[in-house]
């Protein structure tokens, strides 16, 4: 007698076998006992459909009563990192609809004072430069101020808070071939999420944390916000805590958890003091380039709504072609032409607000995410500031993603560089064991 096992019955073992050995190989990268992670939230999406969602460890740590502490669940919030970015891209596409922005027109035009790096006076610089950090802007000078700081007398030649033009590209820095003129080389840089935000309060009138939530947030359905103060009570209440095992710039995995940011518990929120604040002076205040609060569940629906061309249950927040200029190639780093500092190999690729990744790697060099086959080629961004570390990848033809969120870690990145990329050793095994689920 012989016995005919369903088919279906078969993939379904096999798919919550697979689960099950993803879940228990995450949870032993979390409790690697020399780089601990305080958190991590992980989501997966295969074809279409979210498939996986896991989270591990602790949003709050109570050093003092550990059964005070809170573990991360789908509901978590974190702040992301430069996923930010990607998101705050998404809301420009969205004035682009409007007709309010023009990716190609002079920012000047929207600012309200002629923006120009005084090294290249005749070169105007647009939203296409921001977005694919080809402005020539550069961050040493700063890329977050006070209420009293204004754009104007930041990026402007003579202006009240100018920093010694820090802020600009020179050419007396510039190597053998390098051309840092607007438009021609890349450069990795927060402020162009400050000025873009500038430019996306002044063209809708509005403040650059509620527009977003107007824009994006609102229309998905997603909880979340670029400042904690326009949280919900309940929110608030779920909103992780950073964390590093770090003290006085030296890392020691041996440690307790040091609070990096966002420890509303032992440090309540400041509010802002905004009654006179003109949008379109400083949209630094809502932290475009980074300041996102959100869950990884809400992450899951932007990315839904980007694999669906623009549309998520019903509701259509962007044109397919919207959608596929945001991650179109702008630029590609070509090291005969020196046009781009590649960030040892993790940067070889940029749409608009969205990076794009081309499985290059060597050792501890390139933008390979994962040790497996087929190569996963995804668009989208990575975050990584205060212990976290993020990323929102998917591919839009096989609408497979991955999206994970590390609250914390104990040792330095820098010192335990990936096997086969510039990522972390931990973010290469978080996604080649995700990966498995494809």
């Amino acid at each position: 007698m012989s016995l005919l096992v369903d088919p279906v019955m078969a993939q379904v073992i096999s798919e919550t076998d697979r689960q099950k050995q993803v879940t228990q190989q995450l949870a032993a990268i979390v409790a690697q006992p020399d780089r601990a992670l305080a958190s991590l939230s992980v989501l997966a999406i295969k074809s279409g459909k979210v498939v996986y969602q896991q989270q591990f460890g602790q949003a709050y740590i109570d050093q003092q009563n550990p059964t005070n502490s809170l573990p991360v669940d789908n509901q978590t919030l974190f702040r992301v990192a430069s996923v930010s970015k990607m998101v705050a891209a998404i809301g420009a596409m969205c004035l682009v609809e409007q007709g309010k922005l023009d990716l190609d027109t002079d920012i000047s035009n929207y600012l309200g004072f002629k923006l120009r790096n005084p090294h290249y006076p005749d070169v105007v610089i647009t939203t296409r430069m921001l977005l694919s950090h080809t402005s020539s802007l550069r961050d040493d000078g700063g890329y977050n101020f006070p209420a009293d700081v204004s754009m104007q007398g930041f990026l402007q030649t003579g202006g009240k808070n100018y920093a010694q033009g820090l802020q600009w590209a020179d050419p007396a820095n510039a190597k053998a071939g390098e051309n840092f003129a607007p438009g021609l080389y890349f450069h990795y840089v927060n402020l162009n999420w400050g000025v873009l935000g500038s430019v996306m309060e002044a063209v809708s009138g509005q403040r650059f944390d509620l527009l977003m939530h107007k824009l994006v947030l609102q229309p998905l359905q997603v909880e979340g916000a670029y400042h904690p103060e326009l949280l919900s009570t309940d929110a608030l209440s779920r909103l992780a805590v950073l964390y590093r095992k770090q003290a006085n710039d030296i890392w020691d995995a041996q440690i307790p958890w040091v609070a990096q940011t966002d420890d509303f518990r032992n440090k309540p929120l400041v509010k802002r003091q905004l009654e006179n604040y003109r949008p379109g002076t400083n949209a630094t205040l809502s932290s475009p380039q980074g300041g996102l609060r959100i869950s990884v569940q809400g992450l899951s629906r932007i990315m839904l709504m980007l694999m669906n061309e623009g549309e998520l249950d019903g509701v259509r927040l962007l044109k397919p072609t919207s959608v596929r200029a945001l991650t179109a190639e702008q630029w590609q780093y070509d090291k005969t032409a020196h046009n781009g500092d590649d960030y040892r190999g993790l940067f070889l690729s940029w749409g608009l607000g969205f990076q794009r990744f081309s499985d290059s790697s060597a050792a501890h060099y390139g933008d390979k995410l994962v040790q497996a086959l087929p190569a996963f080629k995804p668009v989208g961004h990575l975050g990584f500031a205060y212990g976290l570390q993020s990323a929102f990848l998917f591919d839009p033809a096989t609408c497979n993603g991955i999206i994970y969120v590390i609250g914390g870690v104990a040792a330095d990145p820098d010192k335990n560089p990936g096997a086969y990329s510039s990522l972390s050793i931990w973010e290469e095994q978080i996604l080649t064991a995700t990966y498995k689920l494809f």
